[in-house]
């Protein structure tokens, strides 16, 4: 038995699950704080412009989280089912792919975010006061730091499969610490503005890369999390299972970054100070994202090893605690959020104009906590049990194909507001297709094995 294979075997249902979801969400939570102190070290310029450049350049950023996503968490979900099995040597070939995948990926997508910058700006919903903010942000966040960005994510996703939660934690903590210790250098000492956020982004996500490298070659004689070539394969059904496990995830994150971009365009057509309020409520936001995004992350391998095991009744333990547990803290955040909307956007900036619009916009889209918590919960359970269809239909609905139409709908009704209000909108309606995917299947499984038996001993029967 591996060294950390108790946790997803014979700890305690609530205790794996809090060892496995507290340091990620810990870390998720650290990312997102991070992300907001570009925001607020950015904002004590006193500049809508430049706010709302950032703001402009996050969908093309978040790819990269989204590339992440679709070879770490399809990774982890196809290397948590071979431990599970006990097919050691699969594992290590995952991972390999994986590791060198995506760092050729992002080097891909780093050289066409260059090649095409002035029409990927236009794209993106810059003006003539954010151009070259925007540009510059880029140019340090993605062309250079894309490599970086994807692997620091991936690696933390690849080592939680083997139980190492509280270092793929501080890992990506580590990073997010160290951004906001080189903002203000950046941005005031040096005098950089948002230039200078961009490049502490940019050297804080390899100092994380570098320490997940690291680590990996601390405990190589002992894990499968390897990025030794020579177990690099695209055979065995290796890249299909981890496409699939990690696609819904990513079309997720590149629909909202087409989502945010819709958004931005029609924001940015009111104001940059409603463009820059509604950068600083998104942002807000995320902490109660990241709080459930780390919870379902976090437990993802628990689900796939005993998904794999046979080990039904574990399992379906761990979801529903995992469940309980996120939405306790999403309810929470939605009346904090509601109740304080106002003195938590002016600590961005003092801006009159950006802090009612901030204000506004967070009242309203707050209310997308406790369906994302449920939502995310539903597509960790269908990705790390290898379903193909329900979790894709599932990410199409929860970005752009819901919230795009009722926000090109509702602000030729009622304007801004109603922008705002798509966003909840589209989440909730999504939950209700998500439930009703989800509770036939959990049901199905229940039924085909008896809990608590390993899949050898429930074909023994």
């Amino acid at each position: 038995m591996r060294d950390n294979d108790s946790i997803f075997r014979e700890m305690p249902v609530r205790k794996a699950v809090l060892s496995l979801a507290v340091p990620t969400v810990i870390s998720q939570m650290i990312t997102v704080i991070y992300n907001m102190a570009d925001t607020f070290f950015i904002g004590q310029l006193n500049d809508p412009n430049q706010v709302a450049a950032a703001t402009v350049a996050m969908p093309a950023f978040v790819a990269l989280t989204a590339l992440s996503n679709l070879f770490g968490i399809g990774g982890a979900s196809k290397i948590a089912r071979c431990l599970g099995k006990g097919e050691d040597e699969t594992a290590k070939r995952t991972a390999s792919f994986c590791i060198w995948t995506a760092l050729a990926v992002a080097l891909c997508y780093g050289a066409l975010v260059f090649a095409a910058r002035p029409w990927l700006l236009s794209m993106l919903g810059t003006n003539a006061e954010t151009y070259a903010f925007c540009s510059d942000y880029i140019f340090w966040t993605i062309v250079v730091g894309a490599v970086p960005t994807v692997l620091n994510a991936e690696l933390a996703h690849l080592i939680r499969t083997e139980g190492y939660a509280r270092q793929a934690g501080f890992g990506v903590a580590f990073g997010g610490v160290l951004n906001i210790a080189l903002d203000p250098v950046f941005i005031f000492l040096f005098r950089m503005e948002i230039t200078g956020a961009a490049v502490a982004t940019m050297l804080s996500n390899t100092a994380a890369m570098l320490y997940f490298f690291r680590f990996l070659y601390k405990i190589r004689r002992k894990t499968v999390i390897t990025p030794d070539p020579r177990y690099y394969r695209i055979s065995g059904g290796i890249p299909g299972d981890v496409v699939v496990g990690g696609l819904p995830s990513f079309i997720m994150m590149m629909l909202g970054c087409l989502s945010n971009n819709v958004l931005n365009r029609l924001v940015t057509s009111y104001s940059n100070e409603a463009m820059a309020g509604m950068g600083i409520a998104k942002k807000i936001d995320m902490i109660a994202f990241s709080v459930a995004q780390g919870m379902t992350q976090g437990v993802l391998p628990l689900i796939a090893y005993n998904y794999a095991s046979g080990n039904q009744k574990r399992m379906t333990q761990a979801i529903r605690v995992t469940l309980t547990y996120t939405l306790v803290m999403a309810c929470t955040a939605t009346v904090a959020l509601f109740l304080f909307a106002a003195p938590i956007t002016r600590c961005f900036i003092d801006n009159d104009a950006t802090v009612a619009y901030g204000r506004a916009f967070l009242k309203v889209i707050c209310f997308t906590c406790p369906s994302t918590a449920v939502n995310f919960m539903i597509i960790t359970v269908f990705q790390a049990t290898k379903q193909k269809i329900q979790p894709l239909v599932l990410s199409f609905l929860r970005k752009g194909s819901l919230d795009i139409p009722l926000m090109l709908g509702l602000n030729g009704l009622i304007g801004i507001r109603g922008i705002a209000w798509a966003i909840p909108l589209a989440d909730w309606l999504a939950l209700f297709v998500a439930l009703c995917l989800f509770v036939p299947y959990l049901n199905r499984m229940r039924g085909r094995a008896r809990p608590g038996l390993s899949s050898r001993e429930q074909r023994a029967k």
